[in-house]
């Protein structure tokens, strides 16, 4: 037995089994027993003590998801906020900036609801130049940041629309000689791809790779930022002294939901980052492989792209949505419809993806391209 089998086989024995065939883990993975039973075990406990107690209780296990994503996200020293998910993390993040004049750099390939949310707090856009295959251009990118410099520069490690690994690292090193402050969106990438870059501020979600649950985000931020950062509920004068963290978590919480993300980081901990990411590499590596022949289809990325997300176009007008659809009706295969308002600014027409986790086999992949071969002759 194979190290990936080995992970594979504690992977899908930690958790339910599943109803098909899920390559959905971009979108939703699968929570495992565990995670859902810290859960309920917490909800259960505010039943009998009350939630306020319960959640005083619960703070040791809070703080052990806090510290486990700072270190995920190479920010140690970082104050990390509990967050309803990714969006209202830059929601929060966003709305106390401290800058009048409030100007982004990103990619073109930018989440659409960031772009939006980006928009709502009135930040003005600067597009950074990219590769063919939506990468940054690294020596471009320095030049254009260098002659015009933003408030803050804003990457989205693995975008919604595609799985190219974007270099962070390298992108992290040139803000930091730039005097840039960068924010990471690591929605896609935490538990994907190595997330520990030395970013200024890393968010993210629970229910992705991290097999969480949903309805809880998180966000860190190196403290100097965190102290100019002026959320907006400012405490009033009556109210207890608090941190600037603590002003941006206030308000009512999904506690158990909180629990269970951190009992997901805890388990991600112990399988080893390293190899769960080489594990999702090799499953990218495969479905690229095996799918790169499938009539009608192109596959976006790279064979040897590090990530388990492929994306298809169609070459013949195949409607990615109603492929989606035939394959969960018929096949009881779940997928990702991917819609133009997901990359506004560079995606011309959907696609379809498939995100498998490690509990994934050749054969699953293999069953998914016949699949899509029957699909796409159905929906004709």
């Amino acid at each position: 037995m194979t190290d990936s089998d080995s992970l594979a086989d504690r992977w899908r024995e930690a958790r339910p089994p599943v109803a098909g065939l899920h390559l959905d883990s971009a979108a939703c993975s699968r929570q495992s027993l565990s995670v859902i039973a810290a859960a309920a075990q917490h909800a259960r406990y505010e039943a009998e003590v009350g939630g306020y107690v319960a959640a005083e209780a619960a703070a040791p296990a809070l703080d052990a998801g806090r510290a486990g994503f700072a270190a995920l996200a190479g920010m140690p020293d970082a104050e990390v906020v509990f967050t309803t998910g990714a969006l209202n993390a830059l929601d929060l993040l966003l709305g106390g900036w401290p800058a009048e004049h409030k100007t982004v750099a990103c990619l073109p390939g930018e989440y659409g609801p960031n772009l939006a949310m980006l928009l709502a707090h009135g930040f003005d856009r600067q597009l950074l130049p990219t590769l063919d295959d939506g990468r940054v251009a690294l020596d471009d990118a320095a030049l254009a940041l260098q002659t015009d410099p933003p408030d803050f520069v804003h990457l989205t490690a693995v975008a919604s629309h595609t799985g190219v690994v974007q270099p962070v690292a390298m992108i992290a090193r040139l803000c930091s000689e730039l005097g840039l402050p960068l924010v990471v969106d690591a929605a896609q990438a935490l538990g994907q791809v190595d997330c520990a870059a030395g970013a200024d501020v890393t968010y993210s979600t629970s229910r992705k790779w991290i097999a969480g649950p949903r309805g809880v985000g998180v966000l860190a931020v190196r403290p100097d930022l965190m102290e100019r950062l002026s959320p907006r509920l400012a405490p009033p004068d009556w109210a207890p002294q608090s941190t600037v963290a603590q002003q941006l978590e206030f308000g009512e919480a999904n506690i158990a939901a909180r629990v269970g993300f951190s009992v997901a980081l805890g388990e991600h901990l112990a399988l080893g980052p390293d190899a769960v990411r080489a594990r999702l590499a090799e499953l990218g590596s495969i479905s690229r492989s095996l799918l790169a022949d499938v009539p009608g289809w192109a596959v976006v990325e790279e064979a040897e792209e590090p990530s388990a997300i492929t994306t298809l176009a169609s070459l013949d007008d195949a409607d990615p949505q109603a492929v989606r659809a035939w394959l969960l009706a018929e096949r009881r295969i779940l997928t990702t419809y991917v819609g133009v308002p997901r990359a506004p600014l560079e995606l011309s027409a959907p696609r379809l993806r498939i995100s498998p986790h490690a509990d994934t086999t050749t054969a699953d992949l293999e069953s998914f391209a016949e699949a899509l071969i029957a699909a796409t002759a159905a929906v004709a």
